[in-house]
């Protein structure tokens, strides 16, 4: 039996994708045993992928190279004799735990200066493996072998039984309509966001349909949610900042579809293989693609695109903003609500 630890992304999103990994492991080894160690806040997801065993929190703040500290969890992690590694990050500071825990094969592309940390080094050729699952895979396969073809699609567990019990905590209304969820978050930054107004007109035209609207966000999306409800006379459920990431799972398995901002929800989403349509602005779909044959994606691709900047370096926006509501709306199957 294998035992595998990957060092997982920090990413919500690159977690979501990072399944796929995990799954194509259990598709090549059926008896391997992955553990996946990553930023405390992405361990509900991993909670939900029944293909890791354990989920291991690297307890470390953004940019801290915490040498002893991650020497001393690697030492730790040495009891479970790992036979392989298997780094997600490319950075230097996630080569040190496998290395402390001396883990015999550890994979990852070339990055920073990880020569001796990592010893089955790979060469990522961009142009070659254009999606981030796709680099993904690549780590888990041996250098020689091809991508699987079809690739694993993430595949979240739910239990929608349970968001029946966050109705009354969360003021949402128990008569069962269909639900549309919006996420207009995305925390990357503004030229990731579909303007407020234009999620307004969407939520707007929902309700007006006999939907309800859910708006779905961490803490840091209370003033977009706030902003859409004001604009909506306060006719949406606003969830921001007030679920987990556990609860947001659940509650994202009810609705009926999804609109979202090239972000961490909208990989929930098509995880748990809802109706999608995926708004891009600053990012490329060819590179962070919602992985589900249920996802309709919305790219002007521009002449400025994708320029991966977190604000518009040229102040217009229009990458988003010419993105019409309407353009949106004609994606949406809205014909009734359920009774």
């Amino acid at each position: 039996m294998k035992q595998i630890l990957v060092i997982g992304p920090a990413w919500v999103g690159d977690m979501v994708l990072a399944q796929s990994v995990f799954k194509q492991l259990k598709i090549d080894q059926a008896d391997c045993q992955i553990d996946v160690a990553a930023p405390p806040w992405t361990l509900p997801l991993l909670a939900r992928m029944p293909e890791v065993r354990t989920a291991i929190a690297l307890p470390f703040k953004h940019g801290e190279l915490a040498l002893r500290a991650r020497w001393q969890l690697g030492r730790q992690l040495s009891a479970t004799q790992y036979d392989q590694a298997i780094l997600l990050t490319n950075h230097l500071k996630s080569a040190i735990v496998p290395w402390a825990a001396n883990i015999p094969v550890r994979t990852g592309f070339k990055g920073e200066m990880r020569y001796g940390l990592v010893n089955d080094m790979r060469t990522l050729d961009k142009s070659l493996l254009k999606q981030t699952v796709q680099r993904f895979l690549a780590l888990g396969r041996a250098a020689t072998q091809p991508l699987p073809d079809p690739m694993p699609q993430p595949a979240l567990v739910s239990y929608p039984e349970r968001a029946a019990s966050l109705y009354q905590r969360l003021n949402i209304p128990h008569h069962p309509q269909a639900v549309l969820a919006l996420c207009p978050g995305a925390e990357y930054g503004e030229a990731k966001r579909w303007p407020a107004q234009h999620y307004a007109e969407v939520a707007t035209y929902a309700r007006a349909q006999g939907w309800q609207v859910w708006l779905f966000g961490s803490a840091k999306d209370q003033d977009v949610t706030a902003h859409i409800q004001a604009m909506t006379q306060h006719q949406c459920v606003d969830l921001a900042g007030k679920t987990t990431l556990t609860e947001v799972i659940d509650l994202m398995a009810v609705c009926d579809q999804v609109v979202s901002n090239d972000s961490g929800l909208m990989h929930i989403a098509a995880a748990l293989n809802k109706p999608l349509l995926a708004i891009y602005g600053s990012s490329d779909p060819q590179h962070t693609p919602p992985m589900s044959p249920q996802a309709v994606i919305e790219y002007l691709g521009l002449s400025c695109s994708p320029c991966f900047q977190r604000s518009c370096p040229l102040n217009h926006l229009h990458c988003l903003q010419h993105i019409t509501p309407e353009r949106v709306i004609s994606h949406l199957v809205l014909t009734h609500a359920k009774h």
